[in-house]
């Protein structure tokens, strides 16, 4: 059983979003999985085998649990009734603790279609009297991390700091050639350069080096304030 189910609809996009909190999950002892909707191909530079490869050796780097792909079409990813029975499926096989999902306001169609799936699946997940397999289970809490196509100034529910785990997240996303180094532009900032810029925003605004932000739909409870930054 996983502690944390990260949902991505295209291999990268967990590296991305949150492959710091990932790396931070695991660090603390937390069985992290993740499972990448489609495998994000066509791209310009990239093939499915290619892509395959490449996050094969993203996941190495991460050092996760578990990891899938659910097949479902890449650029027209729809929330539809079967594409829920299959998420719903894996989530009462899975039991994981903590849903992950992209922020729901997004320019790129996948990504919205992906968090209406996640919410719709955790629904269905928990349901008796169905042809799912596997025990009903209801996962405690939806969060949601940002990889978005919008250039947005979000207001987090919290940010996590990730300074420890930068460079390995960086690592990570390195890992995936055709997306984030093969045709892209060389003069500086890059775009791996951009996102360690928004990393290091992100750990200002919480008095570190480097964080990753999330959102939650619903409120979030603390036991205490010991762990506040």
């Amino acid at each position: 059983m996983l502690d944390v189910l990260v949902v991505a609809p295209h291999p990268d996009d967990a590296e991305l979003g949150m492959g710091g909190a990932i790396l931070k999950f695991k660090a603390e002892g937390r069985r992290v999985g993740i499972l990448d909707l489609t495998d994000g191909e066509p791209t310009p530079h990239g093939s499915p085998k290619m892509r395959a490869c490449e996050t094969a050796a993203a996941t190495s780097v991460l050092g996760i649990d578990w990891r899938e792909n659910l097949g479902l079409p890449n650029r027209s990813l729809e929330p539809t009734l079967d594409a829920r029975h299959q998420l719903a499926g894996v989530i009462r096989q899975v039991r994981p603790r903590w849903l992950f999902a992209p922020y729901w306001v997004d320019a790129h169609p996948d990504h919205v279609a992906a968090t209406q799936l996640v919410e719709a699946a955790r629904f269905w997940a928990k349901l008796t009297k169905s042809d799912l397999p596997g025990e009903p289970y209801h996962p405690e809490r939806i969060f949601n991390y940002f990889c978005v196509h919008l250039k947005l100034a979000p207001q987090p529910a919290f940010v996590l700091d990730i300074s420890d785990h930068w460079q390995q997240k960086l690592a990570s996303i390195e890992c995936y050639q055709s997306q984030f180094v093969t045709g892209r532009p060389t003069e500086s900032p890059t775009f791996l350069d951009r996102l360690r810029d928004e990393a290091a925003y992100w750990g200002k605004t919480i008095g570190t080096r480097y964080g990753e932000p999330f959102a939650c739909r619903e409120p979030l409870g603390l036991a205490s304030m010991t762990s506040l930054v």
